[in-house]
Parts: C-alpha cells; sequence; structure tokens
C-alpha cells in the first residue's frame, strides 16, 4: 500500500506541474457547461438530467486526455527503466496511476457542483439522482481512466494513446447503443448490456443497482490486467 499511495501523490502531482491540467478542466467546463446551459432553460425543469446525458460523450475524449501520459511518456523518456529497479510491482505501479487518474477525474467534477447549486436556486432540485449522477460520473471515469491506462501501456507515442483510449471509450459509449436499433429484439438487452451509458444513465436516475456497479468495476479490472499484461510483456 505504501508504495501506490507513493506513485499516486506522485503521479497525481505531476498533473498540475504543467498548465495541461488545467487546460483539460477548462476545455472540460467550457465544453459541458455550454453545452447544459444553452439548453437548460429551454426545458424549464430544475434538473441535471441534461448535463449528466452529456458526461458519457465528453468523457470519451477528455478522460484519454488525462491518461494518455501515464505509460507513454515513461517508455518515451525511459524513466520506466528506472522505475523497475524499484523495489516496486507492476500491479501497484498500475494501481497508483490509475488512482491519480481516478483523483483527477474527482478534481475536474468538483467545480460542477457550482451548476446544481445554481440550479437549486432557481427551481426545486432533486438531489437524488444529482448524487447519482456524481456516483455514476466517478464510476464512469474510473472504468475510462483504466481503459486509457490500457491504452497508455501499448506505445510510446502520446498521441497515438489517446486516439486508441478515445476510440475504445467512444465504441462503449455510442458503439453499442447505435448497433441496438438493428438488432432484433430478442438481443437488446443482452448487447445493452456491453454500453457504458446504459448504465450510467441508470446510476444518474438515482437508481443505485449492483450491476450497473459491477459493470464498472469489471472494466476497470479487465483494462487494468490487460495492462499489466502488456508491461509484462514490454520487461
Amino acid at each position: 500500500m505504501e508504495n501506490i499511495k507513493h506513485i499516486f501523490k506522485k503521479e497525481f502531482k505531476s498533473y498540475f506541474f504543467t498548465p495541461i491540467a488545467y487546460i483539460v478542466i477548462s476545455i472540460f467546463l467550457l465544453i459541458i457547461g455550454w453545452l447544459f446551459f444553452s439548453t437548460f432553460f429551454l426545458n424549464r425543469q430544475a434538473s441535471m438530467t441534461q448535463f449528466f446525458s452529456l458526461l458519457p460523450i465528453t468523457f470519451s475524449f477528455i478522460v484519454p486526455a488525462i491518461t494518455m501520459k501515464l505509460f507513454s511518456e515513461e517508455l518515451n523518456i525511459g524513466t520506466y527503466e528506472i522505475l523497475l529497479t524499484l523495489p516496486v510491482k507492476f500491479r501497484e505501479i498500475i494501481l497508483g496511476k490509475f488512482l491519480a487518474a481516478i483523483g483527477f477525474v474527482v478534481v475536474m467534477l468538483i467545480p460542477t457542483l457550482i451548476y446544481a447549486v445554481s440550479i437549486s436556486f432557481l427551481g426545486e432540485l432533486d438531489w437524488g439522482p444529482v448524487i447519482g449522477g456524481y456516483i455514476g460520473g466517478i464510476l464512469l471515469g474510473a472504468a475510462f481512466s483504466a481503459i486509457g491506462i490500457f491504452a497508455s501501456s501499448l506505445t510510446r507515442n502520446q498521441v497515438i494513446a489517446f486516439i486508441t483510449g478515445m476510440a475504445i471509450c467512444f465504441a462503449f459509449t455510442l458503439m453499442t447503443d447505435f448497433l441496438l436499433f438493428f438488432l432484433p429484439n430478442s438481443l437488446v438487452g443482452f448487447f445493452q448490456y456491453f454500453s457504458a451509458n446504459f448504465h450510467f444513465q441508470n446510476i444518474a436516475k438515482g437508481l443505485i443497482d449492483s450491476r450497473d456497479i459491477l459493470y464498472f468495476i469489471t472494466i476497470s479490472f479487465i483494462a487494468l490486467y490487460a495492462s499489466n499484461i502488456v508491461m509484462q510483456e514490454k520487461k
């Protein structure tokens, strides 16, 4: 645990040593804030539903931007070899980086609480779905962070890591939902289970179902396990 804690602190602090973190957070807040409030007053409802409906598609390209450097940078500049000389295991390195990415996602979501507080002054806001939405947002961010780490472990090039991670996240967000239009009703339920957006929206309604939580945990575990295998092969 001490090794994981140390790597977490190192990676989390490194985000804020460069302007990249502030640029990513600013872009996220600008995009999702503009998309949300551009239609908010048209709906005439004190609700965060529209905000949470935008979160999966926004996270699909924001989270890979957060994680693209986690292994790619170290592989490119050679610091990964130095890291391997330390008394630390692969899974500790991966978990430390994973927790740092989740921490960044949480920091990125905190300013959006202003949206909820502002809306509560305009009408009677149901805080149940809001709390569920933020829990779902953290779980979604964790799953996409794990996918981003896997993409970062595949290559030394951060741009390629970003594109790969974004493509996979978009596939989990959109492709499965798109395919549902072409599937017979008997298969819809089966393929719908693979949609990250489907599980996230369930939680965002304020319905905390163990199946939805298990889905995000499973995606995170598989992606991190795959990252471990890739890095073991590189060693």
